[in-house]
């Protein structure tokens, strides 16, 4: 059986505000991960509360990770703000 070729995605260090949405939005259900296309790029899935939607475009190795941590804050922002 051949192998699956492993692809690298790259080095994102996340911001203070950053990492304060992402685990915002863990401890409250949504989750947000990258997606194997098998040729290099990556989709992005969200989930929340069994719903699944997958980005339709893809994302390149370093890219990947800055979009996935704009979702967090977009998440984080869009519930905080509707709190106040």
């Amino acid at each position: 059986m051949p192998r699956v070729k492993k692809q690298i995605m790259g080095q994102y260090m996340p911001t203070l505000e950053e990492r304060k949405a992402y685990h915002w939005c863990i401890n409250n259900g949504i989750f947000i991960s990258p997606f194997a296309t098998g040729n290099g790029t990556w989709y992005i899935e969200i989930k929340i509360n069994r719903n699944i939607n997958r980005s339709p475009q893809t994302y390149g190795r370093t890219v990947i990770w800055i979009k996935i941590y704009e979702y967090y804050k977009y998440y984080y922002e869009k519930h905080i703000s509707q709190r106040r």
